[in-house]
C-alpha cells in the first residue's frame, strides 16, 4: 500500500508516516460527508456552535502535545507552539461569536402583501487542503465557518504535518460531532486532482503555492463549484522617516524572522525613506544576529530549521545571485553554526543594494531573509510595492494615521496595515489580490464564500 511520511526538519527522520487513502475509502468518506450534512443543515446555528466551541476547547488541551508535534514535524520552535493554539483559538471562537448574526436571513423592505427573505444554504461538503507552515490556524480558517454554516468537512493535510489532521480529527470527536461531518484524508497530489474533479466535492479551501491553485482550477474545471484560493505572497514594508523607530525594527524583525520566514504574509520587501535607511538596517541586522538557531526542542532557541533543506538552499541561492549582481548582507552568518549549505537550518538575513531586477525581490523567498530599498517618497515607495505578481498584505510604519489613509488605498493588496505586520485579524476579510489568488475567509464576509444565496418570495394575497 501506498504511504506519505513526514519526515522531520531537525534531523532528516522519518518522523511519522500514513497509508495513502484508497479510492473505496474515498468513495465512503464521501458518501458519510453527504448523508451527515443533509442532517446537520437542519440544526441550528447554536446547536453547531456548541459541537464547534468543545472542539476548540479540546485542541486548547492538548497544546503541549501540540507545540512538541509541531517542532517534530515542520521545525517550529516548542517554546512557540502554544502561539499557534491561541492564534486558532482567537479565530474560531470570533467565527463562532458572530455565526448566529451573520447567517441570518436577510429580509428587504416591507412590501404589501408579500414575504421575502434570502436565507444562506449551506453548500453541501467542503474540502479543506490546508498548508504545513501554520497547520492549525490556517485549516481551522475554512473548517470551522464551514461547519457553522451546515456544512460537511473533508481535510487534506500537506504531508510535512500529517499529524495535525488527526489531531483536529480527535478534538472534533471528543465534542461528539455526528459522526461524518468532518473527516480527513490522506492522499497525493494527483488522487487529490481527480477527487476534486470527480463531482463529490461542493468547495475547495485551498492554502498553497500558485502552481497549487493553477493545480486546483485545472482540476475543478466543469465542476462549476466554489474555490478559496489563498495563493503566495511577497509582502511589503514601507517605512516613513517619522516612525517610531525601535518600534518598527522590532515589529519588522519579528515580521521577517519569525517562523523562519515561513508566512505568506510575512515581510520580504522593505522601503525605508532615503533619510532613515542606514538606522533601519542596522537595526535589523542587529536584531538578526540576536535569534538563537537550533533544535526546536530546545526551549531557548527561538528559531528553528525551516521545512526541508531543499527550501533553505532556494533561499540561499536567492541570496547568492542577490550579492553576485552587487548587493550586500548585513548578518555575519559565521555566527550560526547550523546554517550550511544542505541543512535546513538557516540564519536570518537583511540585504542592501537589491532591485527588482533580483530574485530576492520578486520571487517568494519563504525564508528567513529580507531585502531593504532605501526611496524619497510615498509616490516612489507605492510604485515599488505595487511592482509584484503577488498582494496579501502591506504595511506602513508612521505615526501620521492621515498618510496611512492617503497611501492605503493606492496599495494593491488585500490587507493594508499600520504600524503591524504579520497578522490576521478574524473580524477582519482575509483576501488578496493578483497571484495571491482569490476568495475570502474570516469575519463576517467569510460566510459567503460557505454559503449559497436562496431566495423565498412568498405572495400572501392573491385579491
Amino acid at each position: 500500500m501506498k504511504k506519505i511520511q513526514c519526515v522531520s526538519p531537525i534531523d532528516g527522520s522519518v518522523y511519522a508516516e500514513r497509508d495513502i487513502t484508497t479510492s473505496a475509502q474515498v468513495a465512503t468518506v464521501f458518501a458519510k460527508a453527504s448523508a451527515a450534512q443533509h442532517l446537520w443543515a437542519q440544526r441550528g446555528v447554536a446547536e453547531r456552535s456548541k459541537y464547534c466551541t468543545l472542539a476548540v476547547d479540546a485542541m486548547i488541551s492538548m497544546t503541549d502535545r501540540i507545540a512538541e508535534e509541531l517542532a517534530w514535524q515542520m521545525g517550529r520552535p516548542i517554546s512557540q507552539g502554544a502561539g499557534e493554539v491561541k492564534g486558532l483559538e482567537e479565530r474560531a471562537r470570533h467565527m463562532i461569536s458572530i455565526a448566529e448574526s451573520s447567517l441570518e436571513p436577510f429580509e428587504p423592505d416591507f412590501k404589501e402583501g408579500f414575504k421575502r427573505k434570502i436565507n444562506r444554504e449551506p453548500l453541501g461538503v467542503v474540502m479543506t487542503i490546508a498548508p504545513w507552515n501554520f497547520p492549525f490556524m490556517t485549516a481551522l480558517n475554512s473548517i470551522v465557518p464551514a461547519l457553522l454554516a451546515g456544512n460537511a468537512v473533508v481535510l487534506k493535510h500537506a504531508a510535512n504535518t500529517l499529524l495535525v489532521a488527526e489531531r483536529i480529527q480527535d478534538a472534533f470527536d471528543q465534542a461528539g460531532l455526528p459522526d461524518g461531518l468532518f473527516q480527513h484524508v490522506v492522499l497525493d497530489h494527483a488522487m487529490t486532482s481527480e477527487l476534486i474533479a470527480s463531482g463529490n466535492v461542493d468547495m475547495v479551501c485551498f492554502t498553497g503555492s500558485v502552481g497549487g491553485g493553477k493545480a486546483m482550477e485545472q482540476a475543478a474545471s466543469g465542476q462549476f463549484m466554489s474555490l478559496g484560493l489563498e495563493l503566495g505572497g511577497k509582502d511589503s514594508a514601507y517605512v516613513r522617516a517619522d516612525c517610531n523607530m525601535p518600534y518598527t525594527i522590532e515589529n519588522l524583525a519579528d515580521g521577517a524572522f519569525f517562523n523562519s520566514g515561513q508566512s505568506c504574509c510575512s515581510i520580504e520587501r522593505i522601503y525605508v525613506h532615503e533619510s532613515i535607511h542606514d538606522e533601519l538596517v542596522a537595526g535589523l541586522a542587529a536584531a538578526g544576529q540576536t535569534y538563537r538557531l537550533g533544535n526546536p526542542l530546545d526551549s531557548d532557541t527561538n528559531l528553528g530549521p525551516m521545512i526541508k533543506p531543499s527550501a533553505a538552499d532556494f533561499v540561499r541561492q536567492q541570496i547568492a545571485d542577490a550579492v553576485s549582481g552587487g548587493a550586500k548582507t548585513h548578518v555575519d552568518t559565521g555566527l550560526f553554526s547550523l546554517d550550511k549549505l544542505g541543512s535546513a537550518y538557516m540564519a536570518p538575513q537583511v540585504l542592501t543594494d537589491v532591485t527588482h531586477e533580483m530574485s530576492i525581490m520578486t520571487e517568494e523567498s519563504f525564508g528567513p531573509v529580507v531585502g531593504v530599498i532605501k526611496v524619497s517618497s510615498d509616490e516612489e515607495a507605492i510604485s515599488l510595492m505595487n511592482d509584484s505578481e503577488f498582494g496579501l498584505t502591506a504595511s506602513i510604519w508612521t505615526e501620521d494615521v492621515d498618510a496611512s489613509e492617503r497611501i492605503a488605498p493606492q496599495l494593491e493588496v488585500g490587507t493594508v496595515f499600520m504600524n503591524r505586520c504579520d497578522y490576521l485579524d478574524p473580524a477582519l476579510a482575509w483576501t488578496g489580490v493578483k497571484n495571491t489568488g482569490r476568495g475570502c475567509s474570516l469575519s463576517t464576509m467569510g460566510f459567503d464564500a460557505l454559503t449559497r444565496p436562496k431566495s423565498y418570495h412568498f405572495k400572501t394575497s392573491t385579491n
